[in-house]
């Protein structure tokens, strides 16, 4: 028998919304990281970053050889074009691998200022077939990301006919709407979702009842239990393809897109380094390839919401939509991250991010899915005074633990 080779491995590809989450999300696998600058983009309220923060973030990701892609994905309205030219000039000149944009205008005047930088296309362009495909190659594009409509078949139909990068989003939240063309949250708060500004509005909790005709009450309602009194959203479940490294792999796209710049570095951390784990393991040895439940385990300490497959395989039911209470709930909790270790004393410095003590038991995890699990017995702060328990917000603690731990280690525990 023929022993299977895989010669495109993809790219993992994860979200940065701040500098801080750039260097956890590449020191915990990334090849690369898609980030936002101070204009342009579709997330005004993450923590995007400056021009010098971008050249702090290509330093540090030149030492491992990550990539660095900027987005400008906003739909411009007449005034948001202004000073493009030397946003894309900057980014040029910074070392950016590429912007990712949507809107025609933003397209020509990067591919005008700033010749040679390359563009990759927005899923907000709601890409979903070869010839659309086709049509931004010829236009210079170097990379298409797909809608989050387009199904694993349609994939595979479209590398039979273009050559162009194709990119997916494998884990994140999905958007209730085609591919973020949305105006609800205009119509609820007045900020522009497709110009930055989206407060989620399909995320709300909404109620549903009738009209009572004049001088009727809501007689409807009474009786009902709590459960079917809980409000309702239009939101969808998450997408998780941990299950599906296989198939994602064996299409043959080049990147492998992680959703959630506004997200937390124990959600970057932990969701990098479980896809890293995943695919480094078929592609090395894709014949032999088993399925490791521990990694879909570990995301849901980081999960928000039930996980799903998306469109890959047919159009979601109602059973990937949030109805009523949550079917399952996420049981852990970020509490620190390892400063420095001394291997002679066995103490670990950590920085403190929520609530923790003596008596916890506690989680530590790193890099190349590594795991280790103590009591904490004793913690000191950073004058060496004994505590009870860390409870200042980013204060410095030391503990003393059973298995060696590394700088940049996390820890959680249990809710």
């Amino acid at each position: 028998m023929t022993k299977r080779v895989i010669t495109k491995k993809p790219e993992v590809l994860s979200p940065a919304g701040t500098l801080e989450k750039l260097k956890m999300a590449i020191i915990y696998g990334a090849d690369a990281v898609f980030i936002g600058g101070e204009a342009y983009g579709l997330r005004s309220r993450a923590g995007n970053f400056s021009y010098d923060e971008m050249r702090e973030a290509r330093a540090f990701a030149d030492e491992y050889g990550a990539k660095i892609y900027v987005t400008a994905n906003i739909v411009a309205h007449e005034g948001d074009t202004e000073g493009a030219d030397e946003f894309f000039q900057t980014l040029k000149e910074i070392g950016i691998d590429a912007v990712i944009v949507s809107d025609p205008a933003l397209i020509e005047i990067c591919a005008t200022a700033a010749p040679g930088l390359p563009i990759h296309l927005s899923t907000q362009a709601s890409a979903t077939n070869y010839e659309t495909l086709n049509f931004w190659k010829d236009e210079g594009l170097e990379r298409i990301v797909l809608a989050r409509e387009v199904g694993m078949d349609e994939i595979n139909e479209m590398q039979k006919h273009t050559d162009v990068e194709i990119e997916v989003f494998i884990h994140g939240a999905m958007c209730i709407s085609y591919s973020g063309r949305c105006v609800l949250s205009n119509y609820m708060s007045d900020r522009d979702a497709n110009r930055g500004g989206c407060s989620q509005s399909c995320r709300w909790k909404y109620d549903i009842f009738e009209m009572p005709e004049p001088g009727e009450k809501n007689s409807h309602l009474a009786g009902l239990s709590e459960e079917e009194l809980e409000a309702f959203s239009m939101s969808s479940v998450d997408m998780a393809m941990i299950r599906h490294i296989p198939e994602i792999v064996e299409s043959g796209v080049e990147s492998l897109k992680i959703e959630g710049r506004m997200k937390s570095i124990h959600y970057v951390s932990t969701v990098s380094n479980v896809y890293r784990a995943a695919i480094d393991a078929y592609c090395a040895d894709p014949d032999n390839y088993v399925f490791n439940q521990a990694w879909e385990d570990e995301l849901w300490k980081v999960a928000q919401r039930e996980l799903a497959s998306g469109f890959y395989w047919g159009t979601p039911t109602e059973n990937e939509q949030l109805f009523g209470k949550p079917r399952r709930i996420p049981r852990y909790q970020f509490v620190g991250q390892v400063l420095d270790y001394d291997e002679e004393t066995q103490i670990a410095t950590i920085q403190q991010r929520n609530n923790f003590g003596v008596g916890d038991d506690i989680e530590f995890y790193g890099p190349g899915f590594r795991h280790s699990y103590e009591t904490v017995e004793q913690l000191w702060d950073e004058d060496g005074e004994e505590i009870d328990r860390a409870r200042n917000a980013m204060m410095i603690c030391k503990m003393k633990v059973n298995t060696p731990v590394q700088k940049y280690d996390m820890i959680r525990k249990q809710r």
